[in-house]
């Protein structure tokens, strides 16, 4: 992906994949582009409103046509138990697409993910890749006409 165009051209072809109950994370260096790749999946998705990082809040939330979307960036949570603390555990329910920047800082408490999402500096763009770890995933993504396996 050569430029931010193209991350967010990445988040809009992902609105025909990504389904309510999904679980998804999103790793990546700082800069990386993972809240440009949700912006573009946002807007796709019909949502006319700002998109802004959830950097500070850890949560920012989208109601959607079809499904609540719930952006987690868990980049400054200190503790794992946070995530509990905060009740984000119940967010992540049959009616939400959870996507979660920086996963790792949750350690183990996160549902397990139907899709991972790997945004990568490469010069002066970066690289996706994209891995289905659920059968559901696994599945939708075999038939996304937007990805090359």
């Amino acid at each position: 992906m050569p430029d931010e165009a193209a991350t967010l051209a990445l988040g809009a072809k992902l609105s025909g994949l990504l389904k309510p109950g999904w679980v998804v994370y999103l790793r990546g260096d700082l800069g990386a582009g993972k809240t440009t790749l949700v912006r573009g999946l946002v807007r796709a998705l019909g949502y006319a409103g700002r998109v802004k990082s959830p950097t500070y809040t850890l949560v920012e939330s989208y109601e959607l046509s079809r499904f609540v979307l719930q952006h987690y960036d868990l980049y400054r949570m200190i503790d794992p138990r946070e995530w509990l603390d905060a009740g984000f555990r119940d967010d992540c329910n049959a009616g939400t697409l959870c996507i979660v920047e920086w996963p790792e800082k949750a350690k183990g408490l996160l549902p397990k993910p139907d899709l991972e999402i790997f945004l990568e500096m490469a010069g002066e763009g970066r690289t996706a890749r994209i891995e289905a770890l659920s059968a559901q995933g696994r599945k939708e993504v075999q038939t996304w006409q937007g990805f090359d396996s």
